[in-house]
């Protein structure tokens, strides 16, 4: 599986979420809504979630294992960063996994 686009929409407003992503797996499925957060020890991903009826939020979709996660997070983290500041960045990827 490859993830063949990526699209970075900064946040303007000042707080912890910096940023709203999508990812396009093999021009075929698209996964919105991950969000990038500056956290106490930088920057990391949040995967889109709901919250549930119990209060607490859940993901929608998510990596089944850590080394997918880290990898879809450094591809991530490494857009935002050639995105500076300004606007979208929509590049395409084969990253494979």
């Amino acid at each position: 599986m490859q993830i063949t686009d990526v699209r970075v929409r900064k946040v303007t407003k000042e707080g912890k979420m910096k940023a709203v992503v999508s990812i396009t797996f093999d021009d075929e499925f698209v996964v919105h809504d991950i969000k990038v957060i500056e956290g106490e020890k930088g920057l990391f991903i949040a995967m889109p979630s709901r919250r549930s009826v119990d209060n607490e939020y859940r993901d929608i979709a998510h990596p089944i294992n850590p080394e997918t996660r880290e990898r879809i997070q450094k591809l991530i983290l490494q857009k935002y960063e050639e995105n500076g500041i300004h606007g979208t960045v929509q590049e395409r990827e084969q990253f494979e996994y």
